[in-house]
């Protein structure tokens, strides 16, 4: 599948693959200068791209585990949600989940996107659902193994 991409400013980077195999591109910080997150805070940095994701599909933003456990940043929403329709800069909300302030420099990478499909639903209000074994049962219903 092919994706249009539109570079936004001259830091930007055509999203990358760690390996063949690898399900996310990583996005990279595109900024003239660094950029601080102090402890506990989250900011928003540009990643100087625009992207075209066709109909059915959305791209989905996901932390680098590599970036959240050795720098303690993640994306502040978990996963962020980029819908086919939009057109803007992705912009990824980085939180800094350590008491240290952490720097992230222009050409880091902070975060993978993941091209995904969904599904288009009509929600039908009825009066009872159908019976399953499991039922009403919840957060730990099913065991503890």
């Amino acid at each position: 599948m092919d994706i249009n991409i539109k570079l936004l400013n001259e830091f930007a980077k055509v999203p990358t693959r760690g390996s063949a195999a690898a399900a996310g591109y990583d996005l990279y910080v595109a900024s003239e200068k660094d950029i601080d997150i102090a402890p506990h805070s989250t900011v928003k940095v540009n990643t100087g791209i625009a992207v075209e994701i066709p109909e059915g599909y959305f791209g989905g933003i996901y932390a680098r585990s590599g970036l959240a456990t050795k720098q303690g940043l993640r994306p502040a929403n978990c996963t962020g949600v980029i819908d086919s329709d939009y057109r803007g800069p992705l912009i990824v909300a980085l939180h800094n989940d350590t008491s240290e302030m952490q720097t992230v420099e222009s050409g880091d990478r902070i975060a993978q996107l993941i091209i995904q499909p969904y599904l288009n639903v009509d929600f039908n209000v009825v009066n009872e659902l159908t019976d399953t074994d499991r039922g009403e049962g919840g957060f730990g219903s099913t065991g503890t193994n």
